[in-house]
């Protein structure tokens, strides 16, 4: 696999055909003066510059094909524009307007990659930046932070996410440009992806099967990667986080370095924790774990082509914790049992520019390899998955004012057993979609419409004695779906946008669903798999509406999804080996709520933020009865303050958050409820001058007061484990 991904690659290379196009301009304020250091970039070739000193920029190497470039400044209106070379040398001048407000972003994970301010669908934006400024520990507990998001967690080190009410299976996950697979259906695990070398995020809250097939039937997790260095510069960089809580260390060293065509990068980090203190200064033993992450890239960008190859090493050492409050030890080598596992990522990704089109191509490989150990180093469960991953889209030539898009998705996957438990069988699953998509835009109106089909095709093998615990019957089964989407977005006047979208999702039953037969890890529950479960089918409308004027922002979000053929587990009144058994079964569904929030900025207290919101959802079946693992309603409050002291802090902030948990009744047959509770969090920050060395510092206290609380969706509940107290953070980065 890996020959195949770089014979791909010289083949890439060698379709080049050298120009020389330049463009090159001023950028300028409204006042006429020149800025400093703006970034110019083109997300298509990974490709940018800054400002100089009299605000001069230059690209070179530029295909004539229309490009997008997008221009971005702190404290000033993001600029996009599509612009075609006609000629070898370009002259294109920006003057920016001042913007208060967080800048606008430009969304790549919708494909057309507008503006959020252009976009149909609302997408959360976030720099993991920003995230780390929260003292978050763990990627997934930075995008908690994020409303509408939560995850299911197994004390600090593992957390899956949900959005809207929907997990596992139904979040879709994508890192470097390709979807995720890790037996994601579990939640014994994590999601192998660590926050170092990771640029931002973007969430699609909502069905996006259309752009992404099945498994995306509940929203997307969309991770994009760090950028390449400017053009004919070297970067390196250290990064060193101290935890109290857990006597934790995240320390991660990285560098990066491009010519006009070619780039290089190469980041790798340690993460490691010992067991996490609950409010009275416990340890929860065997929390610990450690993780280790590498991450490179090469790239090759001239008029013909953009051509970059990634790949990702993840290791994760985890404990799982039995005992609750056992042995009392800062001690970071984990016990039994535990659990490994290995993700390797490698991802290929070309575009090829013609003279009024292009054509985006992604390859990836991926291999997840987990281990179970119960009392030594001989694995009882060890799985290995190998999934390559093909996309390709067609962006025909623009008619007028229309944009169309033609694609074609696939995967071919194994799943290989070697333990001397089975958790689900050897199978194989190869899926093939195919699909059309078009944005239409006027004046300030767009129109965003397209139609999919796909094929997912699932064969096991059997194993063990019909009948017996660990054994599986053969299948075969083949599903196919037909989704489709519609959206409109509006200004109704400068500062109010509306947003409508209804979109239909599909997800095929995983493996687990269809062939369990057995105790599953964590949950004391027997369960038995259904061969006869149908394709869930989902339709959810959105509904967005905005208001930004220069110091007031405003934000409403709200949705319906209904859920056909929802698959969950239900008890079946037996017990086997002395444990209840469920079965997977199938019944209608809906989730409703949404996310209201408001962001003040007081004029002259330009200083000042105030920002505020709050989320709700509510999953019920056809029969009257609750969803399992619905998040409860939570009310965010953060007041920030941003300041500049004299020459030797730049970009300081100071933050203090309260985070209120509502207590969570609305629970299915098999749950327990939840108490309420809030959680107080501060923060500060900046860069630091010191001489001729920069450095970015950020201080957080997280769970200020050590409040003793039980998140409902913690997997440590039913044990009545509280979650993680006090926690102080430090962190520091350099460039060097």
């Amino acid at each position: 696999m890996k020959l195949n991904i770089t014979f791909l690659f010289l083949i890439g290379l060698s379709l080049v055909a050298h120009s020389q196009n330049k463009i090159s301009g001023k950028i300028t304020d409204s006042q006429n003066e020149p800025l400093f250091g703006v970034t110019i970039y083109i997300e298509e070739l990974q490709k940018g510059t800054s400002t100089n000193e009299n605000g001069m920029y230059e690209l070179t190497n530029l295909p004539s094909n229309a490009i997008k470039m997008t221009v971005a400044y702190i404290g000033f209106k993001t600029q996009v524009k599509t612009i075609a070379l006609s000629a070898k040398e370009t002259t294109l001048n920006f003057t920016l307007e001042e913007a208060v407000f967080k800048m606008d972003e430009v969304i790549v994970s919708t494909v057309f990659n507008k503006l959020q301010s252009q976009n149909v669908m609302k997408v959360e934006h976030e720099s993991i930046k920003t995230l780390q400024r929260k003292g978050t520990s763990t990627l997934i507990e930075g995008l908690t932070t994020i409303p509408g998001v939560s995850q299911v967690s197994t004390g600090t080190s593992i957390g899956k996410p949900v959005i809207r009410g929907l997990s596992g299976n139904r979040v879709l996950v994508y890192s470097q440009g390709v979807r995720i697979e890790n037996q994601q259906f579990g939640d014994e695990h994590g999601l192998g992806l660590n926050d170092s070398g990771i640029e931002s995020v973007e969430v699609i809250k909502g069905p996006a099967s259309l752009l992404y097939g099945s498994d995306a039937l509940g929203g997307v997790l969309y991770f994009i990667p760090e950028k390449f260095a400017e053009a004919n510069t070297f970067v390196a960089n250290f990064d060193q986080k101290l935890f109290s809580n857990t006597a934790g260390s995240n320390t991660s060293i990285g560098l990066k370095t491009s010519s006009e065509n070619w780039k290089f990068l190469a980041r790798g980090s340690y993460n490691t924790h010992s067991d996490y203190k609950i409010t009275g200064g416990d340890r929860i033993t065997n929390t610990r774990y450690s993780e280790t992450d590498f991450k490179t890239g090469i790239g090759y960008s001239d008029s013909k082509i953009s051509s970059v190859f990634r790949y990702n090493y993840n290791k994760l050492d985890l404990g799982m914790p039995e005992d609750g409050v056992a042995d009392q030890t800062t001690n970071k080598k984990t016990m039994y049992p535990k659990q490994g596992v290995v993700n390797h990522l490698l991802s290929f990704n070309n575009i090829l520019f013609f003279s009024k089109s292009k054509l985006d191509i992604d390859l990836s490989y991926i291999n997840n390899d987990r281990s179970e150990f119960e009392d030594s180093n001989v694995a009882v469960l060890h799985m290995n998955l190998n999934t390559f991953n093909y996309d390709a889209k067609y962006h025909l030539p623009k008619y007028g004012n229309l944009e169309t898009i033609l694609g074609i998705q696939g995967m071919h996957q194994n799943n290989i057993n070697s333990g001397e438990e089975y958790l689900i069988p050897d199978a194989l699953t190869n899926d093939l979609g195919f699909f059309g998509t078009a944005n239409y835009d006027w004046n300030s109106n767009v129109i965003l419409a397209g139609l999919r089909f796909d094929n997912r095709n699932i064969s096991t093998e059997a194993n063990g004695t019909i009948g017996e615990e660990g054994s599986f019957e053969a299948i075969d089964k083949s599903y196919n779906s037909f989704n489709a989407s519609l959206g409109y977005k509006t200004n109704l006047n400068d500062n109010l946008i509306v947003r409508l979208n209804a979109a239909s999702g599909f997800r095929a039953p995983n493996l687990a669903e269809l062939t369990s037969n057995g105790v599953h890890e964590g949950t004391n529950r027997y369960e038995i798999g259904n061969s006869s479960l149908k394709t869930e089918q989902n339709i959810q409308t959105d509904l967005n509406i905005e208001y930004n004027t220069d110091h007031f922002e405003f934000f409403v979000n709200g949705f319906y999804n209904h859920v056909n053929n929802y698959i969950y587990t239900s008890p079946t009144g037996e017990t086997r080996e002395d444990n209840d058994v469920f079965k997977y079964i199938q019944n209608d569904a809906k989730l409703y709520g949404g996310e209201i929030g408001v962001h003040f900025h007081p004029h002259p207290l330009d200083w000042l933020h105030f920002e505020s919101s709050f989320e709700t959802v509510t999953g019920e079946k056809q029969d009257g009865d609750y969803l399992p693992l619905i998040p409860a309603n939570n009310w965010n409050n953060t007041l920030r303050t941003e300041f500049n002291i004299k020459n030797w802090l730049t970009d300081g902030f100071t933050s203090i958050n309260v985070s209120s948990t509502f207590k969570q009744n609305k629970v299915s047959g098999f749950e327990t409820a939840s108490k309420g509770y809030s959680l107080v969090n501060i923060g500060f920050g900046g860069t630091v001058k010191f001489g001729k060395t920069n450095f970015d510092i950020n201080i957080n206290a997280n769970n200020l007061f050590d409040e003793s609380y039980i998140a409902h969706l913690s997997r440590l509940k039913a044990d009545g484990i509280q979650n993680i107290g006090r926690n102080f953070i430090v962190g520091m980065k350099f460039n060097l």
